[in-house]
């Protein structure tokens, strides 16, 4: 007790809290999760301005929550300048969450360091890709209930699923963010984002065997620029559609990013049979695509699995797309694919100035539409389908 004492009195001198003085051990192998805790306890409660450190070295954790409100009005800081690593103990996971931050409003999570998901342990553990009901990993780095949040300046790399995970997030800032883990790595999607608003992603690298960024239900006003994704599945918008009551995508704009070596490039993808909702005002814009399989798809038939039960049409309408200045080759000939809903044909999609050569020598791209109303401008190759 005398130590925790010494500790409190050390640091909250300062505001600054530091996960060594809470007993934390940076040997990589030592479960520092009920430091880590500590540490965050002591900074949350701190009335003036407050900086969680996690000091150079390697920290082995499990599952930990760090869990506001916290009081002062000033932001709540975590600095991050070595190694966090996850625990490969599956049994230590309750939950599909590793860390998780939740109720902050003023949070800036920072410093130059890594979490690492120790990945590699538990892929093989995952069967989402073969059945619908399977049992989740755990997402690296969750944020729920965040609003003014900050994430800059760290790395995430193999993570177990979800590297990053917004959800019921407002006014949120992802820059300068390295991610990544090997292609083949199952659902390691880069940043999921859902039920959230107001967030910006730039200067930000991803490579992963999934989404490098992907859009969920009830998200609003999103902006990506100066990203580079690759490998992964591209920038995709869903899937949407897969359970009843889910809530609109609106306002989507992807801007200044580069997508390389990708089996997608831009996708929006809903299940087929969806119940109604819509997906509208998206903008594309000035994106370069290299050796990208699908550069340019919307496919309201998704299915990921050997085969899905598909007993009507999608109910959710998309409209209000603008793809500009996509330009680039493709590793597929189908270079621009739009297959929209038989009962709800895609409004108001807009192609202009597309140049994506097929990088297969003596052949040319191709472009699909249907159910698909709207207009293309300027150059278009492949020759356009609407």
């Amino acid at each position: 007790m005398a130590c925790a004492g010494a500790a409190d009195t050390n640091s909250s001198s300062a505001g600054e809290f530091n996960v060594m003085q809470y007993g934390a051990i940076a040997d990589g192998a030592t479960d520092n999760s009920e430091a880590f805790d500590a540490a965050w306890k002591a900074a949350c409660e701190w009335k003036g301005p407050s900086r969680l450190v996690i000091p150079e070295g390697t920290f082995l954790v499990g599952p930990v929550l760090f869990k506001g409100p916290c009081p002062s009005a000033s932001p709540m800081v975590v600095q991050v300048k070595g190694k966090v690593k996850a625990s490969t103990e599956m049994s230590k996971y309750p939950s599909d969450d590793w860390i998780v931050f939740q109720y902050v409003d003023g949070l800036v999570v920072t410093g130059g360091g890594t979490f690492d998901g120790q990945g590699a342990s538990a892929w093989s553990l995952n069967e989402c890709p073969k059945k619908a009901h399977c049992k989740l990993l755990p997402t690296s780095l969750k944020f729920s209930s965040i609003t003014n949040g900050e994430i800059r300046g760290i790395s995430s790399v193999d993570s177990k699923l979800f590297h990053i995970l917004l959800f019921r997030c407002k006014n949120m800032k992802v820059q300068s963010i390295d991610i990544s883990a090997p292609g083949d790595s199952p659902n390691t999607d880069g940043i999921h984002i859902s039920s959230s608003s107001n967030i910006s992603i730039s200067q930000t690298r991803i490579g992963t065997g999934d989404d490098c960024i992907s859009i969920g239900p009830g998200t609003t006003q999103v902006t990506m620029s100066n990203v580079f994704c690759g490998p992964g599945h591209g920038i995709s918008v869903g899937s949407l559609g897969k359970f009843p009551k889910e809530e609109d995508v609106q306002g989507i704009h992807v801007e200044n990013c580069t997508i390389s070596d990708t089996t997608n490039g831009l996708r929006i993808k809903t299940w087929a049979d969806s119940a109604s909702s819509s997906a509208s005002g998206f903008a594309y814009e000035d994106i370069v695509m290299n050796n990208v399989a699908n550069p340019i798809i919307i496919d309201q038939q998704y299915c990921p699995y050997s085969s899905c039960p598909q007993k009507g049409p999608s109910r959710l309408k998309i409209s209000d797309i603008s793809f500009k200045n996509i330009r680039g080759t493709t590793s597929s000939k189908g270079a621009v694919n739009l297959l929209c809903s038989e009962a709800f044909p895609c409004q108001n999609v807009k192609l202009d100035d597309i140049k994506l050569e097929y990088n297969k020598q003596g052949e040319t791209s191709t472009a699909s539409c249907t159910n698909v109303k709207g207009v293309s401008a300027g150059v278009q190759m492949p020759p356009t389908c609407l």
